[in-house]
């Protein structure tokens, strides 16, 4: 079986990261469209080593006979392209915040949840925030065992999650910093070149930015409503890769040891652990790769039963692209666009 797949934002970071990740996992594709605003129109974006694809017009592009929509062009555009797909019969893995919270809307981590899939009632599958799917990769196995009470979170998060412009914005205020050229900021509010910014998306009323709200409520909608949550997002001067400290406590007793076992046991998990200088993983390390890496596993002494790690994955990938390649896998896999294929 094969199937016909749109590709929306292909001229992206994360929809170029899609169409190599389409590729690379050899995923059933009997016909590709790639497509882009207007203005984007008519350029090229690559396949695999020899195929060339032509970037279409999504404003006039028919979703008649499509099978799957992979769509990362921003919550806006989302908000008017998503849905005229989905009417049309092309199932939509959205990439954007815009349907993630809505409640006829599955919000899908494939390792974690993927029984929310039977649940499509719109044709939109939703693909949760970068740093929460990381987050409850490692996060599953360790609750599905000991029960998590609360999560106390920190993010550093890399430029990327700010798209491409923000990726242009390091390197230009990191070259420019050499020469004393003097370096405004445009896309962070503050320099981000050798700085860090405690600052993702937009202030909220109780203080917190929108960024730490998606990781509450995201992970609550994924993993348990009952769990407690607290985030502190940072934006740091990294191009690829998120980073987390994370602090649980659990309902029940639980050991390192125990802990180490289950996430070794997990799908999309690798422990890499070693008390030892540089037995740990690090952004840099992780990019390009599938795995949610787990290092600096300890006891957190501070709660009766807790624990503390470190959390790093890369956000381009399993952050956005490849989880939503595996959402489309598991579709397959569980029969629900069998009737759709070839």
């Amino acid at each position: 079986m094969s199937y016909r797949v749109a590709v929306v934002g292909a001229t992206g970071a994360v929809g170029r990261e899609m169409l190599k990740t389409l590729h690379e996992r050899n995923f059933p594709v009997r016909e590709l469209a790639v497509l882009a605003s207007g203005r984007s129109a008519g350029t090229k974006v690559s396949f695999g080593e020899k195929l060339v694809l032509t970037v279409q017009n999504l404003d006039t592009f028919d979703f008649r006979g499509w099978d799957i929509g992979l769509f990362s062009p921003g919550a806006a555009v989302s908000a008017i392209h998503a849905p005229r797909a989905a009417e049309a019969g092309c199932i939509v893995i959205d990439n954007t915040s815009q349907f993630r919270m809505e409640p006829d809307v599955p919000l899908v981590v494939p390792e974690v949840n993927p029984q929310a899939l039977a649940k499509i009632r719109r044709g939109i599958i939703a693909n949760p925030n970068c740093s929460t799917i990381q987050m409850v990769v490692a996060l599953k196995p360790l609750h599905d065992r000991f029960k998590i009470k609360r999560v106390v979170v920190a993010t550093y998060q890399s430029v990327s999650g700010a798209g491409k412009e923000g990726m242009d914005e390091l390197f230009s205020q990191t070259k420019a910093s050499f020469v004393n050229d003097p370096a405004k900021p445009e896309v962070f509010t503050k320099t981000i070149a050798f700085n860090c910014i405690p600052h993702i998306d937009k202030f909220m009323d109780d203080g917190s930015t929108k960024e730490e709200w998606k990781m509450v409520v995201e992970t609550r909608k994924i993993l348990d409503p009952d769990i407690k949550i607290v985030a502190t997002c940072v934006r740091v001067p990294v191009f690829i890769g998120h980073a987390e400290a994370i602090n649980v406590e659990f309902e029940r007793p639980v050991t390192v040891a125990e802990a180490r076992a289950a996430l070794r046991e997990a799908p999309g998990v690798a422990v890499f652990d070693q008390r030892e200088d540089g037995g740990y993983i690090t952004p840099i390390d992780c990019v390009g790769e599938d795995a949610t890496y787990v290092s600096r596993l300890r006891k957190d002494p501070t709660v009766e039963h807790g624990l503390s790690m470190w959390v790093v994955s890369d956000n381009l990938r399993k952050g956005a692209a490849l989880n939503a390649v595996q959402i489309a896998e598991t579709l397959i896999a569980q029969g629900l666009l069998a009737k759709r294929a070839a």
